[in-house]
C-alpha cells in the first residue's frame, strides 16, 4: 500500500486515474496475499456496496501474466516445493545443499544466477523426512475415541512440505502432543504440496494439479471419521479459504474445508468439551507471541495464545503485525531488504518483551523475526512449548 499510495500522491492527479498502468505492476509484485488489507484494514469490503477483495484482484492479475507470461526458472523452483525438497532431503545430499547455503561464496552465486538473496535465511532440509519418521501411523496405544461437539476425536496430520522435509519436529511435536491427550494421529497415505507456493505466483494450474491429488485422499479420509490438521496457518488457510473460493462447486473441496482444523484451534474445542489434558508440570514464563497473518485470516480467534495461557505461571505477550516474511518474497533479491524493514517492528517488540521465549505458528516468520533482531534469537515454535510444559 505504500507503494500505491506514494504512485498516487506522485500522478498528474492525485487520484489513481492518474497513475500509469505500467506502474500497477509495482504494486501486484509487493502484494503477497497476506490478506491482512481485506481482513483489517481496508473499509471497503463486504458490507460495503463496492465489495473490493484487494488481495485476490491482485491474485487475478498474477495469474493473468503467469498465463500470458509464464515464470522465470527462480519463481519456478522456489514454487515447486515437493521436487525440491525431496532432492534436497536425500540423506548426504541434505548436508550438502545445508553446507552450500551457508556458505557465502555459493550465496553470491545463487543471487547472481536465480535472484536469491544473499542474506535471506533459508529454511535447512532434513535427511531423514515427517513420513519417515512416523510412518503412515502413529499409535496412541489403543485408547478410545472421544468424540466433541465439533471433533470427532481421530486426527490426519497433512505433514505440510516445510514440516515434511525442512523441520520434521513440527509433525513429531504435534503428534507427542495429540498422542499426550488420547487422540489417534496418522498421516495421509498420499500428498502434495497444499499448493499456496504455486497459488502467490499465480500459476493456477499447479495449484489444481494440487488438489486433484490431496482433496481425493483426504475427502476419503473424512468419509472414514478423520478430522484433519496442518502445522503451518497457509496450508490450513489453503484448506479452509482459498481451495473452496477456486472450486465453489467442488463437493470434496467443501468437505475438506469442513474436517480442516489449525492444531490449537481444535485442541480449545476438545477444551469446551473438558476433553484436554490441562496438567502442565512445567510453566513458560514469559513468551512473546507472533499472531501470523495467514492464522488471523482464519478468524478463529488467537487459540495458541489461550491454549499457552492454560500453563500455570506464563504470561503471554501479543504482536499482531505481519512478519514480512510471505513465502518466498523474503528470499527474492528485489524484496528482501523490504521485507526485513516490514518486519522490523515486530523485531523491535520482541526484542523489548524480554520473554523467556518467542514464538509464531508459522516457522518461516519466526526465522524472520529472528534474523531481524540485533541480537539474533532463534524462534521456538508453540507446539514445542506446549510440549515442554506437558514434559514429554
Amino acid at each position: 500500500f505504500p507503494t500505491l499510495f506514494d504512485l498516487i500522491d506522485e500522478s498528474a492527479t492525485g487520484e489513481v486515474d492518474g497513475v500509469a498502468h505500467e506502474a500497477y505492476w509495482q504494486v501486484i509484485d509487493h502484494c503477497y496475499l497476506c490478506d491482512m488489507c481485506f481482513m483489517s484494514k481496508c473499509p471497503y469490503v463486504p458490507p460495503h456496496e463496492w465489495n473490493v477483495d484487494f488481495p485476490h484482484l491482485m491474485l487475478r492479475a498474477k495469474a493473468h501474466r503467469f498465463k500470458k507470461e509464464g515464470a522465470s526458472l527462480r519463481d519456478r523452483v522456489l514454487s515447486n516445493t515437493d521436487l525440491v525438497g525431496r532432492l534436497a532431503g536425500i540423506p548426504v545430499v541434505a548436508q550438502t545443499v545445508n553446507a552450500l547455503n551457508r556458505s557465502a561464496g555459493m550465496r553470491g552465486l545463487m543471487e547472481k544466477t536465480l535472484g536469491v538473496d544473499r542474506d535471506a535465511a533459508l529454511p535447512p532440509y532434513a535427511a531423514k523426512s515427517l513420513r519417515r519418521r512416523l510412518g503412515k501411523s502413529v499409535d496412541t496405544g489403543g485408547v478410545e475415541v472421544k468424540a466433541g461437539a465439533k471433533t470427532r476425536g481421530k486426527v490426519v496430520l497433512f505433514a505440510t512440505c516445510y514440516a515434511e522435509h525442512n523441520e520434521p519436529e513440527l509433525g513429531e511435536d504435534l503428534a507427542a502432543i495429540y498422542r499426550h491427550n488420547g487422540i489417534p494421529i496418522r498421516l495421509t497415505g498420499k500428498e502434495r504440496c497444499c499448493g499456496m507456493p504455486k497459488l502467490e505466483l499465480g500459476d493456477l494450474d499447479g495449484v489444481d494439479k494440487a488438489r486433484a491429488v490431496n482433496i481425493p485422499e483426504l475427502a476419503r479420509l473424512v468419509d472414514e471419521g478423520w478430522d484433519i490438521v496442518a502445522p503451518v496457518p497457509s496450508c490450513v488457510l489453503m484448506f479452509k479459504q482459498e481451495l473452496p473460493l477456486m472450486f465453489p462447486d467442488d463437493v470434496q473441496v467443501s468437505k475438506v474445508r469442513d474436517a480442516f482444523f489449525d492444531p490449537f484451534e481444535y485442541l480449545m474445542l476438545r477444551h469446551r468439551d473438558g476433553l484436554l489434558n490441562v496438567d502442565f508440570p512445567h510453566s513458560l514464563g514469559k513468551v512473546a507471541y507472533h499472531a501470523a497473518c495467514h492464522l488471523r485470516v482464519q478468524n478463529i480467534g488467537l487459540k495458541t495464545v489461550e491454549f499457552l495461557r492454560l500453563v500455570p505461571a506464563t504470561e503471554v505477550e501479543v504482536i499482531e503485525r505481519c512478519s514480512g516474511h510471505n513465502g518466498t518474497y523474503a528470499v527474492k533479491k528485489e524484496f528482501h531488504a523490504i521485507s526485513m524493514k516490514i518486519g522490523k517492528p515486530v523485531a523491535a517488540k520482541v526484542a523489548a518483551a524480554d520473554a523467556d521465549y518467542y514464538t509464531s505458528d508459522c516457522p518461516m516468520a519466526g526465522t524472520q523475526i529472528g534474523a531481524g533482531m540485533a541480537k539474533k534469537q532463534s524462534a521456538t515454535h508453540p507446539l514445542k512449548l506446549v510440549r515442554r510444559a506437558y514434559g514429554i
